[in-house]
């Protein structure tokens, strides 16, 4: 029988002399809550833990292309495609591209996200030329224009990595997780690139169709275990491993519920996790927002719950709303 381990996240004070900092961060935890597959929830001291589980679930995380895990960082969304679901199409042009990294990064972008192939459900492939061709030129412009800011490639596809990595990119967020082109990890191993692996049930093509767990937390936590387990032995150390959780990626929306209130669960990976719900549908079904663009109120109420649970990079179109809302957030946590 497993056991898995959600520390009940805390921010406020005062914090008990026996309180366990949680991931080296700014949330701290005295109990945790143990869930099995076959039995009920329980609630036990976090004292009463093993030392293994607690050093996984205490342990700092290390710094993910040279940014420090010890506050929550802002991943602005750069989509050079014409059609991902919130903004195809404004910023698939060089010029616009530009524009809209330095809104980002004046805004309080921590890294910025490129990517060249929508994801969105029912999105077909992109060709791999095409895919380089959206990706790498705004990389290399970034860079040439002097631009440090850690920017992660947003790509499923090795070539597209390669180019993206020799370009400048610091990070690969694969969204398949290394399982549609395996060789995309052979890049990253090459490189010595740190990674994010993402739980996602099927394809952009099929994956709403009819998703179905047994348990939607721990089938994932169980999913990206086994992710993070194939980077270390292909070579990535695990202290450049980032796990998302892959919030609508084969989920309805009671499924992507359940994971936003459990995400402190995967703290018990050893690794930062990263959360990616930005303007997606299921804030637009609780929060009668039919249109993607009009869904910053909620995508940023979705971001401060998850940086209460310790969540470390916050994956959103709205940077610069975002970073005031967490300013004031983070002044209330003292």
């Amino acid at each position: 029988m497993t056991d898995y381990f959600r520390p009940l996240a805390r921010t406020d004070a005062p914090r008990p002399v026996t309180a366990f900092t949680l991931a080296g961060g700014w949330c701290w935890f005295d109990q945790v809550e143990v869930l099995r597959r076959d039995a009920a929830p329980t609630v036990v001291p976090a004292h009463s833990l093993d030392d293994a589980i607690l050093t996984r679930l205490c342990a700092p995380r290390a710094d993910i292309a040279g940014m420090a895990m010890d506050t929550p960082r802002i991943m602005g969304i750069l989509n050079v495609t014409p059609d991902s679901f919130s903004d195809g199409g404004q910023f698939n042009a060089p010029d616009a591209a530009m524009t809209q990294a330095q809104v980002l990064i004046d805004g309080g972008a921590d890294t910025l996200d490129i990517g060249g192939e929508s994801t969105r459900p029912g999105a077909a492939e992109v060709p791999v030329d095409q895919e380089i061709a959206r990706t790498a030129p705004v990389i290399a412009a970034l860079r040439g224009a002097g631009v440090t800011t850690p920017i992660s490639i947003d790509t499923r596809k090795a070539a597209v990595g390669a180019a993206a990595m020799a370009a400048g990119a610091d990070l690969i967020n694969d969204v398949a997780a290394f399982t549609f082109d395996p060789e995309l990890l052979s890049v990253a191993v090459a490189e010595h690139a740190p990674v994010c692996v993402m739980h996602a049930q099927g394809t952009p093509e099929t994956m709403q169709s009819d998703p179905r767990y047994d348990d939607v937390v721990m089938d994932v936590y169980d999913a990206l275990s086994g992710y993070v387990e194939t980077c270390v032995a292909a070579g990535l150390r695990r202290d450049q491993i980032t796990v998302d959780p892959g919030i609508g990626f084969g989920k309805t929306l009671e499924h992507n519920i359940k994971l936003l209130k459990s995400l402190s669960i995967f703290h018990g990976l050893g690794c930062p996790i990263l959360l990616g719900a930005s303007r997606k549908r299921f804030i637009g079904v609780i929060g009668d927002v039919p249109e993607a663009a009009d869904r910053m109120p909620g995508s940023v109420a979705v971001a401060m719950a998850a940086a209460a649970q310790g969540v470390q990079i916050l994956r959103v179109h709205d940077v610069a709303a975002t970073r005031q809302a967490l300013r004031l957030t983070q002044a209330m946590w003292g």
